[in-house]
């Protein structure tokens, strides 16, 4: 993606010139995932919300939030417009249903696995972006651990957690490099904010350093468009490493449980 292609993108969803250079390498990852999608998606396959953007913007500003088109009444309950989740959702429903073709994570997963790592690495990984594919990009990292928290091993949220951070942060040891897209995009000149520094800082201290690097090693080269991998490849892992709720992801009553409902029902009114 070019310079010019993602800050016209990154224009009519927020205005470039308003975001900080952390917004901007959200949108920046979040635009290559979105591409990553497009490229992937079998035909007759719809698309996840987030390739379409700009297109959301203009059906917002033209219908007004929650309004379903030609109704002139607000959305609440379940949008038609979305496929049909079951009445208690397990993760594989919310990838297959909500996320799909989610190929930037399920490449990362497929890496992970290739390399040899150990499942709890795999489900990081697998689970890194979660909420830049279902609910929020800024800051995605950190929501996205939270939404999978009370649901793996402390380890996987707070590797999910701390990558936000590390990504900005070249690791040699380990070969990981400062990602030549942020150069291109963003200028060399770019400083992460001081809570990102600080973040890094801290978590380049802690045990669990390597379990968040390894996301980042497994992200930087997950955004091929000739790799096809299936979420049914993940079936055992996630068995095995996710604490699935009988009631459904949305409706276990727990601290998180309306996070998963917005995904369920984004374009609900109230």
């Amino acid at each position: 993606m070019e310079r010019r292609e993602f800050m016209s993108t990154a224009a009519a969803v927020g205005g470039a010139a308003a975001m900080t250079m952390s917004q901007r390498a959200e949108a920046l990852e979040q635009q290559m995932s979105a591409a990553l999608d497009k490229a992937a998606a079998e035909p007759g396959v719809g698309l996840p919300w987030m390739c379409e953007v700009a297109e959301a913007g203009k059906r917002i500003r033209e219908n007004g939030p929650g309004e379903m088109p030609g109704t002139g009444r607000m959305l609440m309950g379940e949008d038609p417009r979305l496929p049909k989740m079951p009445a208690a959702p397990t993760l594989m429903d919310f990838f297959t249903l909500r996320f799909a073709p989610a190929s930037h994570l399920l490449q990362s997963a497929n890496l992970a696995v290739k390399s040899g790592h150990s499942e709890k690495i795999v489900m990081a990984c697998l689970l890194h972006d979660i909420s830049m594919a279902g609910l929020l990009r800024t800051d995605h990292g950190y929501w996205g651990a939270q939404l999978v928290e009370p649901y793996v091993d402390e380890e996987v949220s707070w590797a999910i957690r701390a990558h936000q951070s590390l990504r900005f942060f070249a690791d040699p040891e380990v070969g990981y490099e400062y990602p030549k897209a942020y150069v291109r995009l963003f200028g060399a000149e770019y400083k992460p904010e001081p809570y990102t520094v600080a973040d890094y800082e801290r978590a380049r201290k802690h045990k669990w350093y390597m379990t968040a690097r390894l996301i980042t090693l497994n992200d930087l080269y997950a955004f091929d468009p000739t790799v096809k991998v299936k979420p049914e490849q993940f079936t055992d892992i996630i068995g095995r490493n996710f604490k699935q709720p009988k009631e459904g992801l949305g409706f276990d009553g727990s601290t998180v449980a309306h996070m998963w409902r917005t995904i369920i029902s984004p374009n609900n009114f109230l």
